[in-house]
Protein backbone atom coordinates (compact mmCIF):
# COMPACT_ATOMS: atom_id res chain seq x y z
CA UNK A 1 0.00 0.00 0.00
CA UNK A 2 2.63 2.27 1.08
CA UNK A 3 6.52 2.40 1.87
CA UNK A 4 7.33 2.84 5.13
CA UNK A 5 7.90 5.60 6.72
CA UNK A 6 11.57 7.07 7.50
CA UNK A 7 10.65 8.69 11.35
CA UNK A 8 8.39 8.21 13.89
CA UNK A 9 8.04 10.01 17.50
CA UNK A 10 5.40 8.90 20.01
CA UNK A 11 2.43 11.66 19.99
CA UNK A 12 1.50 13.43 23.48
CA UNK A 13 -1.72 11.09 23.78
CA UNK A 14 1.14 8.09 23.46
CA UNK A 15 3.34 9.67 25.76
CA UNK A 16 0.92 10.31 27.97
CA UNK A 17 0.17 6.24 28.55
CA UNK A 18 3.49 5.07 28.19
CA UNK A 19 4.40 7.60 31.28
CA UNK A 20 1.45 5.34 33.23
CA UNK A 21 2.85 2.03 31.18
CA UNK A 22 6.52 1.82 31.84
CA UNK A 23 6.09 2.75 36.03
CA UNK A 24 4.26 -0.96 36.79
CA UNK A 25 7.55 -3.02 35.39
CA UNK A 26 10.48 -3.39 38.00
CA UNK A 27 13.64 -1.24 37.50
CA UNK A 28 15.52 -3.02 35.33
CA UNK A 29 12.61 -4.63 33.92
CA UNK A 30 11.51 -2.65 31.27
CA UNK A 31 11.79 -4.41 28.65
CA UNK A 32 8.63 -6.07 29.45
CA UNK A 33 6.70 -3.31 28.30
CA UNK A 34 6.85 -3.95 25.13
CA UNK A 35 3.51 -5.49 24.09
CA UNK A 36 1.99 -2.08 25.39
CA UNK A 37 4.15 0.45 23.39
CA UNK A 38 3.71 -1.51 20.85
CA UNK A 39 0.20 -1.22 21.12
CA UNK A 40 0.56 2.31 21.60
CA UNK A 41 2.75 3.12 18.18
CA UNK A 42 -0.50 0.95 16.20
CA UNK A 43 -3.16 3.18 18.16
CA UNK A 44 -1.12 6.17 16.70
CA UNK A 45 -0.78 4.96 13.60
CA UNK A 46 -4.44 4.46 13.64
CA UNK A 47 -4.89 7.88 14.80
CA UNK A 48 -2.55 9.86 12.82
CA UNK A 49 -2.82 8.12 9.61
CA UNK A 50 -5.98 5.83 9.84
CA UNK A 51 -3.81 2.90 9.18
CA UNK A 52 -3.34 1.08 12.50
CA UNK A 53 0.21 -0.97 11.94
CA UNK A 54 3.80 -1.05 13.79
CA UNK A 55 6.43 0.23 11.25
CA UNK A 56 9.86 -0.65 11.62
CA UNK A 57 10.83 2.39 12.58
CA UNK A 58 8.78 2.28 15.33
CA UNK A 59 10.08 -0.93 16.83
CA UNK A 60 13.36 0.77 16.36
CA UNK A 61 12.17 3.57 18.80
CA UNK A 62 10.47 1.01 21.03
CA UNK A 63 13.77 -0.53 21.33
CA UNK A 64 15.57 2.45 22.30
CA UNK A 65 12.83 3.91 24.53
CA UNK A 66 12.91 0.32 26.80
CA UNK A 67 16.79 -0.13 26.55
CA UNK A 68 16.93 -3.25 24.42
CA UNK A 69 17.69 -4.90 21.30
CA UNK A 70 15.76 -3.90 18.11
CA UNK A 71 15.64 -7.57 17.11
CA UNK A 72 13.87 -8.12 20.00
CA UNK A 73 11.28 -5.90 19.71
CA UNK A 74 10.95 -7.49 15.93
CA UNK A 75 10.74 -10.92 17.74
CA UNK A 76 7.96 -9.97 20.03
CA UNK A 77 5.95 -7.71 17.38
CA UNK A 78 6.11 -10.54 14.32
CA UNK A 79 5.18 -13.49 16.94
CA UNK A 80 1.66 -12.03 17.97
CA UNK A 81 -1.02 -11.62 15.15
CA UNK A 82 -2.55 -8.60 17.18
CA UNK A 83 0.26 -6.64 15.69
CA UNK A 84 -0.07 -5.26 11.98
CA UNK A 85 3.12 -5.25 10.32
CA UNK A 86 2.21 -3.80 7.28
CA UNK A 87 -0.25 -0.72 6.42
CA UNK A 88 -3.72 -1.65 6.99
CA UNK A 89 -6.95 -0.56 5.29
CA UNK A 90 -9.03 2.02 7.36
CA UNK A 91 -11.16 -1.23 8.92
CA UNK A 92 -9.17 -4.34 9.54
CA UNK A 93 -12.22 -7.33 9.36
CA UNK A 94 -10.72 -10.10 11.29
CA UNK A 95 -12.62 -13.54 10.22
CA UNK A 96 -12.60 -15.97 12.46
CA UNK A 97 -12.21 -19.57 10.67
CA UNK A 98 -11.82 -21.80 13.38
CA UNK A 99 -14.34 -24.83 13.79
CA UNK A 100 -17.01 -23.36 15.81
CA UNK A 101 -17.36 -20.60 13.89
CA UNK A 102 -16.96 -22.28 10.47
CA UNK A 103 -19.87 -25.02 11.59
CA UNK A 104 -21.90 -21.74 12.40
CA UNK A 105 -21.29 -19.89 8.77
CA UNK A 106 -17.79 -18.43 9.32
CA UNK A 107 -17.67 -19.34 5.42
CA UNK A 108 -20.53 -16.62 4.62
CA UNK A 109 -19.11 -14.10 6.75
CA UNK A 110 -16.03 -14.69 4.25
CA UNK A 111 -18.15 -14.10 1.30
CA UNK A 112 -20.00 -10.59 2.90
CA UNK A 113 -16.63 -9.24 3.44
CA UNK A 114 -15.41 -9.90 -0.14
CA UNK A 115 -18.77 -8.77 -1.57
CA UNK A 116 -19.33 -6.04 0.46
CA UNK A 117 -15.75 -4.66 1.17
CA UNK A 118 -14.12 -5.30 -2.34
CA UNK A 119 -11.78 -7.88 -1.18
CA UNK A 120 -10.48 -11.11 -3.23
CA UNK A 121 -9.70 -12.82 0.04
CA UNK A 122 -7.15 -12.77 3.00
CA UNK A 123 -4.25 -10.61 3.20
CA UNK A 124 -5.84 -8.16 0.51
CA UNK A 125 -6.82 -4.61 1.31
CA UNK A 126 -9.55 -3.02 -0.65
CA UNK A 127 -8.74 -0.65 -3.21
CA UNK A 128 -10.42 2.29 -1.87
CA UNK A 129 -7.94 1.73 1.45
CA UNK A 130 -11.05 1.28 3.35
CA UNK A 131 -10.87 -2.44 4.56
CA UNK A 132 -7.78 -5.40 5.37
CA UNK A 133 -9.42 -8.84 5.74
CA UNK A 134 -7.69 -11.47 7.62
CA UNK A 135 -8.11 -14.94 8.62
CA UNK A 136 -7.92 -15.67 12.85
CA UNK A 137 -8.09 -18.57 14.87
CA UNK A 138 -10.36 -18.46 17.87
CA UNK A 139 -11.07 -15.04 19.78
CA UNK A 140 -13.36 -16.98 22.66
CA UNK A 141 -16.57 -15.70 20.93
CA UNK A 142 -17.15 -19.38 20.09
CA UNK A 143 -20.56 -19.54 22.01
CA UNK A 144 -22.19 -16.62 19.94
CA UNK A 145 -19.99 -17.57 16.48
CA UNK A 146 -20.22 -16.59 13.62
CA UNK A 147 -18.30 -13.80 14.78
CA UNK A 148 -15.89 -10.74 13.04
CA UNK A 149 -13.26 -8.96 14.85
CA UNK A 150 -13.19 -4.98 13.48
CA UNK A 151 -10.03 -3.32 14.69
CA UNK A 152 -11.13 -4.47 18.60
CA UNK A 153 -14.53 -4.64 18.23
CA UNK A 154 -16.35 -8.22 18.14
CA UNK A 155 -19.44 -8.69 16.39
CA UNK A 156 -21.28 -11.74 17.13
CA UNK A 157 -24.34 -13.80 15.66
CA UNK A 158 -23.58 -12.93 12.08
CA UNK A 159 -25.00 -14.02 8.54
CA UNK A 160 -24.08 -12.84 5.17
CA UNK A 161 -26.66 -10.19 5.69
CA UNK A 162 -26.15 -8.72 8.75
CA UNK A 163 -22.32 -8.85 7.75
CA UNK A 164 -22.85 -7.09 4.49
CA UNK A 165 -25.26 -4.35 6.66
CA UNK A 166 -22.27 -3.62 8.94
CA UNK A 167 -19.58 -3.17 6.63
CA UNK A 168 -22.08 -1.19 4.39
CA UNK A 169 -22.84 1.01 7.71
CA UNK A 170 -18.28 1.09 7.49
CA UNK A 171 -18.61 2.57 4.26
CA UNK A 172 -21.29 5.24 5.67
CA UNK A 173 -18.62 6.05 8.38
CA UNK A 174 -20.82 4.98 10.93
CA UNK A 175 -19.52 2.61 13.85
CA UNK A 176 -21.85 -0.07 14.81
CA UNK A 177 -21.91 -1.05 17.92
CA UNK A 178 -20.39 -4.20 18.90
CA UNK A 179 -21.47 -7.80 20.62
CA UNK A 180 -24.93 -9.51 19.21
CA UNK A 181 -26.32 -8.22 16.16
CA UNK A 182 -29.31 -10.09 16.95
CA UNK A 183 -29.56 -8.47 20.24
CA UNK A 184 -28.71 -11.45 22.28
CA UNK A 185 -27.25 -10.94 25.97
CA UNK A 186 -24.11 -12.14 26.04
CA UNK A 187 -23.62 -15.66 25.63
CA UNK A 188 -27.26 -16.28 26.92
CA UNK A 189 -29.21 -18.85 24.15
CA UNK A 190 -31.07 -17.01 21.64
CA UNK A 191 -33.97 -16.03 22.92
CA UNK A 192 -32.74 -14.95 26.54
CA UNK A 193 -31.68 -16.44 29.69
CA UNK A 194 -33.59 -20.10 30.53
CA UNK A 195 -32.04 -20.45 33.97
CA UNK A 196 -31.26 -17.81 36.88
CA UNK A 197 -33.70 -15.34 35.49
CA UNK A 198 -35.70 -14.70 39.06
CA UNK A 199 -33.76 -12.81 42.36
Amino acid sequence: MSDEPTSFAFDAEAEAAIAKIIPRYPEGKQASAVIPLLYQVQYQMGRQTGSAWVPRIAMDVVAARLGMAPIRVYEVASFYFMFNLKKMGRYHLQVCGTTPCWLRGSDQVLRACRDAGGLKGYGDSSSDGLFTLSEVECMGACVNAPMLCIDEDYHEDLNYERTVALIEALKRGERPAPGSSIGRQTSAPEGGPIVLVEG
